[in-house]
């Protein structure tokens, strides 16, 4: 029963064959192992670490902890679970596992061209498994990699996975650790790497046991928006979430790690900061291997993803880029509720920006929040900012989940859409997008009792203050109910779309642009870059260029509906969607040319 490094949580076999099960539990003086039947006392060290080792521990062993009280919790660290979130963990036997594909080491980034889809509404079944027979139809896309939103365990069958509880165990209603496992190794077997969406800034509402034998888990100073913070500056603490990256990575093989909203992460007592900790970490211990470690981060800083001189990462590789979604939304759909406001004004010229120096924000002040955002950007390589016109948070925190198709046209949509696939900045697909899905994708959940009710209340207070509601409670109470079975149903992409004549033609359209940027532009992200600049920018038009130590790659777009006056453009573009020529350009014209140096 390998379970991969040494850890200092979960179950651990030893040199001998026997079994370690430890659990930090500062708050109880003791603590019990309940093996099976059996209930076996745990010796307490002075740091609140209590330890059990037993010998000839079976596979799918039960065992479960009990506190001096008698209440018995789940493995904080458990690797699966005999059933839900309140039930006993498993014993796991990662040696089990054969490996199909034992020499993959991955891809360089700037071969990246991510998909990320929901395991439960991806297929028709919801399971690791059902992935796998779609595997082909993303290779031949052309697309590189695939994200899975997070797998953790978390409470009920159905939900978006942020809301995990025991963040080591592959949530049950998708399969078992051995089928996440397979679903890794074929999807290496294509050719794809794989990454996951894992949360380290807070626990879920239901399930988690912590606070019970472990209340300095958390930071009581400090709260997030989803609930208790949690104290990363205490070491225990720390290596629970390192132990869980290396854990993922190295003993299911993924090929990257996608950290949520890390801006609720905050570790300042420390050095380093549990972040850089867990990057250094992570590069340390798996240097053979392309490793690809992505943010989402509200700050728009750059500290954590500083480059070798050579252009490879030493800490994290990448950041999802929000700003390039939320300008490409205003100019797509009109819309300036909410966040978008920050981006109602000077829309072209900002989008420019992004394309040319990474973040839209690099300093000025938010017109929502009145504060300070960002810091200057454009010493980043291109491959440093992930892209996205749609993903599963932009989809699915609308109150109606609705796709970009249906909220702006669709020469405006495959106009951004080029400049997405094409641009030097990674490109990032949410499922069904490549062939126009139009179902929505909506926030879902599997509660129960208040706790449901709290958050379909919840969700309806979100949207109260948006112009299309205006606290309208009529309007609000048509807002999917996320507790109900028919809101996740209706989230599951459509494969039958693909048949249609729209479908078919948005499929072309992006194996066209994906084969492309294969051929032309990754290449070039593959030599020196020497920066990107601004040529022009106003109300409809743009020409941005990307520098390269063999030449220049220069993007000019028309978002109009009128044609305008063209710059001097060369007369073989590597691609032109729309019409360019003769001093114009036309409505909604996207052209990419090559100059060498």
């Amino acid at each position: 029963m390998q379970n991969g490094r040494k850890r200092n949580w979960g179950p651990s076999v030893m040199g001998d064959g026997r079994t370690s099960f430890r659990i930090w539990a500062p708050d109880a003086n003791a603590m019990t192992l309940r093996l099976n039947d059996e209930d076996i006392a745990m010796a307490r060290d002075v740091d609140g670490w209590h330890e059990a080792i037993v010998a000839n521990v079976a596979l799918g062993a039960r065992y479960s902890f009990v506190l001096p009280g008698g209440q018995a919790v789940p493995d904080p660290a458990a690797q699966a679970q005999a059933g839900d979130v309140h039930d006993a963990s498993l014993v796991v036997d990662h040696d089990f596992y054969h490996w199909q594909n034992e020499n993959g080491r991955g891809r360089p980034f700037a071969e990246a061209v991510i998909y990320e889809l929901h395991v439960g509404t991806f297929t028709e079944e919801g399971t690791f498994l059902a992935i796998i027979d779609r595997l082909p139809h993303l290779a031949a896309l052309g697309v590189t990699a695939i994200e899975l939103m997070p797998v953790a365990q978390f409470a009920g069958n159905r939900g978006w996975g942020y809301d995990g509880v025991l963040p080591y165990a592959p949530h049950p209603a998708y399969g078992t650790p051995d089928e996440l496992k397979r679903l890794v190794d074929a999807a290496h077997a294509h050719g794809l790497m794989i990454f996951l969406d894992v949360v380290y800034n807070h626990f879920g509402p239901e399930g988690n046991y912590l606070n019970a034998y472990a209340s300095s888990f958390f930071d009581e100073a400090r709260q997030t928006p989803w609930g208790a913070a949690i104290a990363y500056q205490r070491e225990p603490v720390r290596r629970f979430f390192i132990e869980n990256a290396l854990y993922w990575l190295d003993v299911f093989r993924f090929d990257g790690l996608r950290l949520d909203a890390i801006d609720h992460v905050r570790d300042p007592q420390s050095e380093p900061e549990v972040l850089v900790a867990l990057a250094a970490e992570v590069r340390r211990s798996l240097p053979e291997r392309h490793i690809h470690l992505m943010t989402e981060d509200n700050r728009n800083i750059v500290a954590l993803h500083p480059h070798h001189e050579a252009g490879q990462p030493s800490l994290f590789t990448a950041e999802w880029n929000d700003d390039f979604h939320n300008v490409a939304h205003v100019i797509a759909s009109g819309e300036t509720d909410g966040y978008y406001r920050d981006f109602a004004k000077d829309r072209i010229p900002m989008l420019a920006r992004i394309l040319a120096e990474g973040f839209g924000y690099q300093g000025e002040t938010s017109h929502v929040t009145g504060e300070k955002r960002g810091e200057p950007s454009a010493g980043q390589p291109p491959t440093a900012f992930i892209d996205f016109l749609q993903n599963h948070d932009q989809v699915g925190n609308r109150a109606f989940g609705e796709r970009l198709l249906s909220l702006a046209p669709q020469p405006m949509v495959e106009a951004l859409t080029v400049i997405l696939a094409l641009s030097p900045h990674v490109p990032l697909l949410f499922m069904g997008e490549e062939w126009g899905e139009r179902r929505p994708f909506c926030f879902f959940t599997d509660f129960e009792g208040d706790l449901a009710n709290a958050v379909r209340e919840g969700r309806r207070r979100e949207f109260a203050d948006f112009a299309a509601f205006g606290h309208d409670g009529e309007a609000l109470a048509h807002i999917p109910d996320p507790n109900d079975l028919a809101t996740f149903e209706a989230s599951r992409i459509d494969w039958n779309a693909r048949g249609s004549d729209d479908g078919a033609y948005w499929l072309s359209f992006w194996q066209k642009l994906l084969a492309l940027r294969s051929r032309e532009i990754v290449p070039l992200l593959k030599t020196e870059w020497q920066g990107g600049l601004v040529q022009h920018a106003d109300e409809t038009m743009l020409v941005v260029s990307w520098r390269f130590s063999e030449g220049s790659l220069s993007l000019v777009a028309n978002l109009g509906d009128q044609p305008r006056s063209a710059p001097d453009w060369p007369e073989n573009p590597i691609f032109t969607h729309g019409e360019i020529g003769n001093g114009t350009i036309g409505p909604y014209t996207v052209s990419i040319a090559w100059t060498s140096s």
